[in-house]
C-alpha cells in the first residue's frame, strides 16, 4: 500500500483502526503504519526462536535436581504457631479490646517534644489537671484497661516470647508454641550464631535482622 499518496486524515483513520497513536507528522504516521505491517512477520520469527530454545531447555533439564538446588535460595515462610481454639479466641478478643483502648500520653506531652516521644508515666503534683482527671486531658492508665488474661504475654502471632542472650538458651524450646526474641545488647557475632541455631531447631526469631557477615562471621 502506498501511504505517501494518502492524506494525513486517511493515515490517522488507519492508525485508529489498528489501535495505534495518531500523534506526530505525516512521516511519523507512515513509519508507524509500516512498523505495524512488518510486526506480524517479526513476531512469528521470534515465536519460532522461543519454541526452539524451550525445546533445548527441556532436554537439558529433564531431571528435578537442578530446580531443587535453586529453590534452596528462595525465601521460606515464617513459622506459624500451633494454637487451640481457646487461644485463637483469646487473641481475637484482645485485638478487639486494643481498638477501644485510648492512647496514654505523658503529662505536658503537647508542650515539650521530648515528652511526646516517651512512654507513659504517672502524673504527679497537687495541681496536676491530668492527675485530677479533668476534661480535655489524656486518659489515665487504670485497671479497667487490662486485656484478657488468657492472651497476656503472647505475641500478636500467638507465640510465647522467650528472651535469648546466647545460642545455648534455645535448647529445650518448643517451636510450635514459643518464639525467640534476641536481647538488644547482643552483638552481631552472637546474633548470627543464634540465627543459625534457631534455623536448625525450626524456631522463629521475632526480631531477626539482616547481618552483613564479614571475615570470621561467615
Amino acid at each position: 500500500m502506498d501511504y505517501n499518496s494518502m492524506t494525513v486524515a486517511e493515515l490517522k483513520d488507519l492508525l485508529r483502526d489498528a489501535g495505534l497513536p495518531v500523534s506526530g507528522k505525516k512521516a511519523d504516521l507512515i513509519a508507524r503504519l509500516q512498523e505495524a505491517v512488518d510486526a506480524p512477520e517479526e513476531s512469528e520469527e521470534v515465536e519460532k526462536m522461543v519454541e526452539e530454545e524451550m525445546d533445548i531447555e527441556e532436554d537439558e533439564f529433564e531431571s528435578d535436581d537442578f530446580f531443587e538446588d535453586e529453590w534452596d535460595d528462595f525465601h521460606t515462610a515464617r513459622q506459624k504457631p500451633v494454637l487451640d481454639d481457646a487461644t485463637k479466641e483469646a487473641l481475637a478478643t484482645r485485638a478487639a479490646q486494643k481498638k477501644k483502648t485510648p492512647t496514654f500520653r505523658r503529662q505536658e506531652w503537647f508542650r515539650y517534644k521530648r515528652l511526646s516521644r516517651t512512654g507513659w508515666k504517672k502524673p504527679r503534683g497537687d495541681d496536676s489537671s491530668q492527675r485530677k482527671n479533668r476534661k480535655y486531658r489524656s486518659a489515665l492508665v487504670r485497671v479497667g484497661h487490662g486485656k484478657i488474661a488468657a492472651a497476656r504475654g503472647l505475641h500478636p502471632s500467638g507465640f510465647e516470647e522467650v528472651l535469648v542472650n546466647k545460642s545455648g538458651d534455645l535448647d529445650g524450646l518448643d517451636p510450635e508454641t514459643q518464639a525467640v526474641r534476641i536481647a538488644k545488647t547482643v552483638g552481631n557475632r552472637k546474633r548470627s550464631a543464634i540465627h543459625d541455631r534457631a534455623d536448625d531447631l525450626g524456631l522463629r526469631v521475632l526480631n531477626r535482622r539482616r547481618i552483613s557477615r564479614k571475615g570470621d562471621l561467615r
